[in-house]
């Protein structure tokens, strides 16, 4: 009798912790699509009726186009309307969708602030919103997303600082910044980010602070910490600095490397593909890099595009040993101080597709 009464017992609180987590579950659901349903209600545009013919309650949130649910704990997962011509602002509301894992809102229209409260998805590994009309600036809150691995900002209508914090996020592996109307200094912090494989800050306006002609510099040591970076895009903002300084690193990943449109000086170093062994591009063009032109080619043997136009080289010969990066594609080295003949081992280039040159033939 006392073993009946203990199954029973068993089986009665069994069943109350059942009901108990599915009501606890339904209401996590119920939250999400509250949140959701908030999102919608700001949506001022949806010219394909993407969401106003599919996100209602009488069906499940998991089914609404876009979003994906987490089959373990029944809770929207992730949440992807790129490329849908949306237009209108992102409500706060998002902020509550507590399992978000995927964030992608690229290419459409949305504008206004982006809201800080998204920064409270502490399990977000991909936010992307480029391709948007955001405006502000970007949140410090955003060091906050300690789990984010993919990091997209570029082309959208932001003002200010890219924040310091955002050296908290240990486990970045792609960050996109580019076109995006950010000024002031790279903050030094980006160099704790040693996961970091893709780094685009190309087309800001990073230099000094607003209220200041100073220009900064590429962060010292910023290269050297960032032992997996494979790709590094600096082009086309007003970065200052000795060309000699950045190359005093040893990192065997980067393959693709632009700072071109800057106002970079000093000799360039001939060591520079002893230091990147795998360097594939290399764009330095639009800078005021002086000195002899280095000869770099003996080293670099998978080059395959190198930019070194419109510089202040000496005056004076192309340099020998091109023979060597049999790899090369294109080469531009007009707009500098070149003359002499055309050297003869560029005929030896079989793989050779765009040659820029403008050289005086004396």
């Amino acid at each position: 009798m006392v073993n009946l009464l203990s199954r029973l017992l068993f089986f009665l609180l069994s069943l109350h912790c059942f009901v108990a987590c599915l009501a606890t579950n339904t209401k996590n659901i119920t939250t999400d699509q509250s949140a959701l349903l908030a999102f919608k209600s700001l949506i001022t545009s949806d010219p394909y009726d993407m969401l106003s013919n599919n996100w209602s309650t009488s069906s499940s949130v998991c089914n609404w186009a876009g979003v994906t649910c987490d089959e373990r704990h029944g809770r929207v997962h992730s949440l992807i309307l790129q490329n849908m011509s949306l237009r209108g602002t992102v409500s706060p509301n998002l902020g509550n969708l507590s399992f978000l894992v995927i964030l992608d809102l690229k290419n459409n229209s949305f504008g206004g602030q982006f809201p800080t409260e998204v920064c409270r998805l502490r399990r977000l590994k991909v936010l992307h919103i480029s391709y948007n009309e955001f405006e502000g600036g970007i949140p410090a809150s955003l060091g906050d997303l300690s789990q984010l691995q993919y990091l997209y900002l570029g082309a959208n209508n932001f003002s200010g600082f890219l924040p310091r914090s955002i050296g908290n996020l240990r486990r970045l592996k792609h960050l996109h910044t580019a076109q995006s109307r950010l000024s002031g200094p790279i903050p030094q912090t980006i160099s704790n980010l040693s996961s970091l494989e893709y780094i685009d800050l190309s087309s800001n306006y990073f230099s000094g602070t607003p209220s200041s002609d100073i220009m900064c510099e590429i962060p010292k040591g910023i290269l050297g910490d960032l032992r997996r970076l494979n790709r590094l895009y600096l082009d086309n903002n007003q970065l200052s600095g000795n060309i000699s300084s950045i190359f005093k690193f040893n990192n065997s990943l980067l393959q693709e490397f632009y700072l071109s449109y800057n106002n970079l000086f000093g000799n360039l170093p001939s060591c520079i593909c002893h230091e990147l062994p795998n360097l594939r591009m290399f764009y330095l063009s639009h800078n005021d890099i002086s000195g002899n032109m280095p000869t770099v080619w003996n080293q670099c043997k998978e080059l395959e595009r190198l930019s070194l136009a419109f510089n202040s080289f000496n005056k004076g010969p192309m340099p020998g040993g091109i023979r060597s990066m049999t790899k090369l594609q294109r080469l531009y080295l007009m707009g500098n101080n070149l003359e002499g003949t055309i050297p003869e081992e560029i005929g030896y280039l079989d793989k050779l597709e765009v040659l820029y040159l403008y050289i005086t033939i004396a």
